[in-house]
């Protein structure tokens, strides 16, 4: 092969290895605040079902207090009756009773509503806590794997730079600008194999007679569609057959 063909290659892999260093960097920060927002959505799920617990305490001493109230205005009333001297005072008094008691008949209602309310809301603060707890428990541990992924891109990244530079001082400045106008063009690719005649990133067929040269690989040539940089890479050897067994 070709040194300076055989030194694009290896820049190719380079730059696509420094590319994809580049895209964990940008993607990866992204990645943990998304946990960070799926964190902080199970801590507010938490905080809302206390506070619907807490709300529900509340009504229910609220209705503990009314309750009593009742109860003692019901009880007075009660001892008001026997002191009564007419029917129209007894007619009244009577009336009175019945509607604290419809009163408290419906108060003892409503707290039974809050009482079964509340065995949900405890049990919806628990699995809202359960849950909290696993999530906190996965995304520590899927932080901590994000946190050594960055670390080993910006790793990745200083020792690909390092030989991408080693690579370019190798080669002549006209061909490293050839393919750094070809990569600006081609997303990063300007370096690709060929193979059954076609170059392999636009599916463009060759040139028999191109492709006979590029199957040499003694040259640096470009697809006549895309212009990036061709290079073949031969077929894997077909396995040896086993000998077939001698006959008697």
């Amino acid at each position: 092969m070709h040194p300076d063909l055989e030194r694009l290659i290896r820049l190719q892999a380079l730059d696509t290895q420094a590319a994809d260093a580049r895209k964990a960097q940008a993607t990866i920060p992204e990645t943990q605040q998304a946990l960070d927002k799926k964190l902080e959505g199970a801590q507010r799920a938490v905080a809302a079902a206390r506070d619907q617990q807490a709300t529900n305490q509340t009504d229910r001493r609220a209705l503990e207090k009314d309750l009593a109230a009742l109860n003692t205005r019901l009880s007075r009333y009660k001892d008001q009756l026997m002191e009564v001297k007419t029917n129209r005072e007894y007619t009244a008094m009577q009336h009175e009773i019945e509607t604290v008691q419809g009163e408290i008949k419906r108060l003892e209602d409503q707290m039974l509503e809050r009482m079964l309310e509340a065995d949900e809301l405890a049990a919806g603060v628990k699995a809202a806590e359960t849950a909290l707890k696993a999530a906190e428990h996965k995304i520590v541990k899927e932080r901590a794997e994000l946190d050594v992924q960055l670390a080993g891109a910006a790793t990745t990244l200083e020792v690909t730079l390092t030989q991408r530079a080693a690579v370019v001082a190798e080669l002549p400045a006209s061909v490293v600008a050839t393919y750094e106008s070809i990569a600006r063009g081609r997303k990063g690719v300007a370096v690709v194999a060929a193979s059954d005649e076609r170059c392999s990133q636009c599916q463009v067929r060759l040139r028999p007679q191109v492709f006979v040269h590029i199957r040499q690989n003694s040259g640096i040539l470009q697809c006549d569609s895309c212009q990036r940089i061709l290079y073949f890479v031969p077929p894997p050897a077909a396995p040896a057959q086993p000998a077939a067994p001698a006959t008697a």
